[in-house]
């Protein structure tokens, strides 16, 4: 018979076993409520990209901060998410390296999010594939999600696609301000980002367009100097340059070298992809002057809709603006906490189910921190409802000018076109 006594010797039973293994009831109720559950963001923190790694780290730390605050993960009891930081170095062979030591110190991550440069992200997800590790991507290359994958997510349009959507709206753009390009010159680096942006530029999209190449120069980075580079655009005199690089110092010797040969200042309206382009730094190295209306094509930037997750940004950081690095970090572990909701299991294969079932249209949830009609991953792992925004150097500030539904500039062509 299950006697009132014998319920308390079974409970005094209990608790001293439980004392045994210095462990108490009130200890345990403790230790659930304080539950965490790691996420990772691994990115270049030292090298020549190493300011982009610092902006993802703002937006990730920010992002971090907001899901705790508002109660963790809910369907895990308010667990608590806990950011890995990871640095990838400046080569893609320390970034394996890294993703490698990652996986192995940390068993127990359910997703990540980096590597920010394309040839970095190309070789951390082949060790997060083989991990089974879920990992969400703001780099550009279409080679990142045309491996037969399954556990890579890519946030914004592909290389590819930027070029084909964005070339024709710079060019409605120079059309608006009374201009019509009709020669251009492309300056790019080797980089797999920068390769699959140009590629469809070389292969047909500025014959299309009816755009004549001038000339057509790659680089090795990092540069250690522009000169032969732009004295072929001084030479050709294109009506606009499509400048191609991956890291502010470069960006920084290509614009001095314009300026120098008298170029800049909107003589020669620049065209650019990558957050790079509009990095704050930037502005402190080059200047204003120089930078007025050159153009960036990018995956994501603070943006129209977003104006409040920007300015707590500003103040938490004291960063001037938001940059794509910062907001897709930011979106990226917004993104981890919604699928952790969904799998209601702090796995990594439950994580990666969730965000292949992901079907957010329009601002819904986190899809708010991405440009685009929504979140929908397709097999390959690419999000089929992104869009790109261009932004562009206007008064000492890189604001969105396209699309109109996240611009909160209007576009100018420089008069030098």
């Amino acid at each position: 018979m299950f006697t009132r006594r014998r319920m308390l010797t079974t409970a005094l039973a209990a608790t001293v076993a439980l004392g045994a293994l210095g462990t108490s009831p009130a200890i345990l109720m403790a230790q659930d409520a304080e539950k965490t559950v790691k996420v990772g963001l691994i990115a270049p923190m030292s090298g020549p990209w190493a300011r982009q790694g610092d902006l993802m780290l703002k937006g990730a730390r920010l992002a971090i901060k907001d899901v705790n605050d508002a109660g963790g993960i809910k369907s895990l009891g308010g667990a608590k998410l806990e950011l890995v930081e990871v640095d990838t170095g400046d080569t893609a062979e320390k970034a394996k390296n890294a993703a490698q030591r990652m996986v192995s110190q940390y068993p127990d991550l359910v997703a990540v999010t980096g590597a920010w440069l394309s040839s970095f992200t190309l070789s951390v997800s082949e060790v997060t594939e083989r991990a089974e590790l879920p990992m969400l991507t703001l780099s550009y290359s279409d080679q990142i999600t045309s491996r037969g994958f399954k556990y890579i997510f890519q946030l914004p349009p592909t290389g590819v696609i930027q070029a084909q959507t964005a070339m024709p709206a710079l060019m409605k753009v120079a059309e608006t301000a009374g201009a019509k390009p009709m020669t251009t010159g492309i300056i790019s680096d080797n980089t797999a980002s920068s390769t699959s942006f140009a590629k469809p530029i070389r292969e047909g999209a500025l014959k299309e367009l009816g755009i004549e190449l001038k000339f057509d120069q790659t680089f090795t980075p990092p540069l250690a100097d522009a000169t032969a580079l732009v004295q072929q655009a001084r030479s050709h005199r294109p009506n606009f340059l499509i400048m191609l690089g991956t890291a502010v110092p470069d960006d920084k010797l290509l614009l001095e070298k314009v300026n120098e040969f008298n170029l800049g200042g909107g003589r020669m309206p620049i065209i650019s992809s990558g957050a790079h382009m509009g990095a704050p730094e930037l502005l402190k190295n080059v200047g204003a002057e120089l930078l007025e209306g050159v153009m960036t094509v990018v995956g994501n930037w603070g943006a129209k809709g977003q104006e409040e997750i920007i300015q707590r940004f500003k103040e938490e950081t004291g960063e001037p603006w938001m940059t794509q690095d910062s907001i897709s970090a930011y979106g990226d572990i917004q993104l981890m906490a919604y699928a952790l909701e969904q799998a209601k299991e702090a796995d990594k294969r439950k994580v990666a189910e969730a965000l292949r079932s992901v079907d957010l249209e329009g601002s819904d949830g986190p899809a708010a921190f991405y440009p685009g009609s929504g979140i929908k991953f397709d097999e390959a792992g690419h999000n089929t409802r992104a869009n790109l925004i261009i932004v562009q150097w206007q008064a000492g500030e890189p604001v969105p000018i396209y699309p109109p539904e996240s611009a909160l500039a209007e576009p100018i062509w420089p008069s030098g076109g």
